[in-house]
């Protein structure tokens, strides 16, 4: 089901994919570096998702928004990562994207809890991806964060 999934929703991700990357990531990495641009744009991407937090029928309702703010932000890295990586191709990045919004409804989502979206309770389960997701962005980080290689031959006078 998950394929079928994928292929069917990664077309609605391609807006926000187009906007975040296309356009918003294509013009950062100038002013902040690429790893910087990433983390402003998972911050910004994070609060794009906030009203979902209050929707009293949606799935993200009565959850946590800084976790899922923190897990958002090591994602963004990690698309980041994928649309330099491909030459700034926007397919990996919203296949990526689409896979997962769609494998959160294999893992239950957790009942609300009384904190609210400003408190940070969340199941083991959430803090574990949580961790897991950000020991992948810290890699991507380093690996975003080096200096570019100089060709051959190069020298640093202008």
């Amino acid at each position: 089901m998950i394929p079928l999934a994928i292929a069917f929703s990664t077309p609605f991700q391609a807006g926000e994919e187009i906007g975040w990357r296309g356009f918003a990531l294509a013009r950062l990495p100038g002013r902040l570096g690429l790893a910087g641009a990433s983390l402003v744009l998972g911050v910004l991407w994070a609060a794009w998702h906030l009203p979902q937090f209050f929707i009293r029928d949606g799935g993200s309702y009565g959850q946590s928004f800084w976790v899922f703010g923190i897990q958002v932000i090591a994602i963004s890295v990690t698309l980041a990562f994928l649309w330099i990586r491909t030459g700034r191709s926007l397919l990996l990045p919203m296949l990526t994207h689409s896979a997962i919004n769609n494998s959160h409804d294999l893992v239950p989502s957790p009942p609300p809890s009384g904190a609210g979206a400003f408190g940070l309770s969340a199941t083991p389960l959430a803090w574990i991806t949580t961790a897991l997701l950000w020991a992948v962005a810290i890699g991507f980080l380093a690996w975003m964060s080096r200096p570019e290689p100089r060709p051959r031959g190069a020298t640093l006078d202008h």
